[in-house]
């Protein structure tokens, strides 16, 4: 089998294409470049511009894209337009801001219809968007040799996450908070700044579905048809493309000792087998798609 690697229909930023090409042409060497988008900017295009254009893709990556969440407005927002919940949608790392304008219950009710817009997305909370550096930076993830394990792949860092409660906690299953797992208690307290939603962290908000955009995911112990599963993709993508915003999957195929595994902007399709299974890792195939109007799929 083969996975077709492209697109058959996308749109990239022009603008962005130019400038890149200008700074690539500098003496030196970036660390990094970081795109600020204007608050209302659809961010499918931004990204497929890094997949689609030899030269960019050629110099430079896709690193992640990291979403900012007014606490204060945010029920204002999401009613003024719906790029809102596509950018949350698509976002890697989702900073709420202005927590400390708003109550515990509300920021727990906000974090809930975040994750229902996005169940793979790091929620940090922050006031006045400050946030560790090195949390926003080398995330690696659209790199496909850096995908481990969906629905997790984003927490298997064991960083010094500040208590509950505390500016830059993250949720996650090491954050313990109501939860069984092992409390990895080296960050702020559930509700404070800089709490940061993951595995890491036990604390449960149960992620709150909305009407328009919503997140599916598939799993299975058996192993995949490898070519059928690819048909159904590409056709999948080609019909359904613009209201897919953001896929990704590991899967066991059949007779295949290494995963396959893939990821999705919109039409654009990048997959790859990569290391072989271990003994001991359960070879159960998973994929989570994220988008419009799913339940027709």
């Amino acid at each position: 089998f083969e996975m077709n690697n492209g697109c058959v229909c996308c749109t990239v930023r022009g603008d962005l294409i130019r400038i890149l090409s200008q700074l690539m042409k500098r003496k030196g060497r970036f660390d990094a470049i970081i795109v600020e988008t204007t608050g209302l900017a659809d961010p499918g295009p931004v990204a497929q511009t890094f997949f689609v254009d030899e030269d960019i893709k050629a110099k430079t990556y896709l690193d992640s894209v990291t979403a900012l969440v007014d606490a204060l407005h945010f029920d204002e927002a999401l009613k003024t337009d719906r790029v809102v919940k596509e950018q949350i949608a698509f976002a890697d790392h989702i900073i709420l801001n202005k927590t400390d304008l708003v109550d515990d219950a509300k920021l727990d009710e906000i974090e809930g219809r975040l994750k229902g817009l996005n169940p793979l997305a790091r929620i940090t909370r922050a006031q006045r968007s400050f946030v560790d550096i090195a949390s926003l930076l080398n995330q690696h993830r659209f790199d496909l040799t850096k995908l481990e394990e969906i629905g997790h792949e984003e927490h298997h860092h064991h960083d010094h996450n500040p208590a509950h409660g505390e500016t830059g906690h993250v949720h996650d299953e090491h954050c313990g908070h109501d939860h069984g797992h092992h409390h990895h208690d080296h960050g702020p307290a559930h509700g404070e700044a800089g709490h940061v939603h993951d595995e890491h962290c036990s604390h449960s908000i149960n992620p709150i579905h909305d009407e328009e955009i919503k997140s599916i995911s598939l799993s299975t112990d058996k192993p995949i048809d490898g070519i059928r599963f690819t048909q159904w993709l590409d056709k999948l993508l080609a019909e359904k493309g613009q209201d897919i915003l953001r896929a990704k999957g590991i899967l066991n195929v059949k007779g295949e000792q290494k995963r396959l595994v893939f990821q999705a902007v919109h039409m654009i399709l990048e997959g790859d087998v990569q290391r072989e299974w271990q003994a001991d890792e359960p070879r159960i195939s998973r994929a989570v798609f994220i988008g419009r109007q799913l339940d027709t799929v």
